[in-house]
């Protein structure tokens, strides 16, 4: 037996266990939705009208990135760009399926061409730049047209000096794409700091899960880092990091709260205030730029 049939055995003999940490999807269908935390059943058009929040115990279900625009940018402002950027396979990767079949099926599924959708709106008529990652794409992973994507966004942005805000959900870089992936952590975190030297405004918004390299560059590079209530936030595994140090770590490690009482997170924003305190931010800061917006 090869070394990888005998990983595939393990993998398929494993028991099947959730993560405590964090929303899983809305496994809903029809009419009503049971909350997966508490249980509560809803009607499904009060579920989406609550941003998908649960009312009973403040559940934050997973959404796309379809809605997460419709919840930050004002109606009809927001404009697409670079859309037609599509993923390539430049290593011929394969491992039990190519890399090319399971972009090819994440495309059918989710209708993107890759893991996050970018453009200029207005948030209550202020530009704003905005990049929203979409989990349901291979993990929200990130490749090199994702982090070419960004890195244009964030230049446009600096061009027209507007602030830019950053949805993150990631499993981290697409390991599919081996250093050309990691590659981008690097340039998009350049993008940013040519930016920040423009004295322009940078906000990311953590969701569940934000991992690896992700969180390793731009997801953590922010003025301000806001995050959604217990989204899990890290770099490495929590037994990986346990097996290294050979130490227990917390219940409530990685998770948002955890971050924000150690300094890593400065906010922690409830989906149904998203809006508003992104608007008041922007207001804020924006007597201290320099020089006029340009309009998206």
């Amino acid at each position: 037996m090869s070394l990888f049939d005998w990983f595939a055995d393990r993998r398929k003999n494993a028991p099947v266990v959730r993560s405590s940490q964090g929303p899983e999807p809305d496994e809903g269908d029809g009419l009503w939705s049971k909350c997966p935390e508490c249980d509560l059943v809803v009607y499904r058009k009060d579920l989406v009208a609550n941003a998908h929040v649960c009312k009973g115990c403040g559940y934050h279900q997973r959404i796309d990135s379809d809605e997460r625009i419709r919840l930050i940018a004002d109606e009809g402002s927001f404009e697409a760009h670079d859309a037609d950027l599509c993923p390539t396979d430049p290593l011929a990767f394969k491992d039990r399926r190519s890399y090319a079949d399971r972009l090819r099926d994440s495309q059918q599924s989710t209708g993107l061409r890759d893991a996050v959708v970018t453009g200029l709106c207005r948030l209550e008529g202020m530009p704003l730049a905005l990049g929203v990652m979409d989990f349901r794409f291979m993990g929200g992973s990130m490749g090199s047209v994702v982090g070419e994507k960004l890195t244009r966004l964030i230049e446009e942005a600096t061009a027209r000096r507007c602030p830019v805000v950053i949805v993150c959900a990631s499993g981290g870089a697409r390991m599919q794409e081996g250093m050309l992936s990691l590659m981008q952590m690097a340039k998009i975190s350049g993008a940013l700091e040519r930016h920040r030297q423009a004295e322009l405004l940078y906000i990311p918004l953590l969701t569940h899960p934000t991992t690896g390299g992700v969180t390793a560059s731009f997801a953590m590079l922010g003025d301000l880092i806001l995050a959604e209530p217990k989204a899990l936030i890290g770099f490495a595994g929590r037994r990986v990091i346990e097996q290294t140090l050979r130490e227990k770590l917390p219940d409530n490690f990685q998770t948002a709260e955890y971050l924000q009482e150690h300094g890593f997170v400065d906010k922690i924003v409830p989906r149904t205030e998203l809006r508003a305190t992104l608007a008041l931010l922007l207001r804020l800061h924006a007597p201290s730029r320099r020089g006029q917006p340009v309009a998206p």
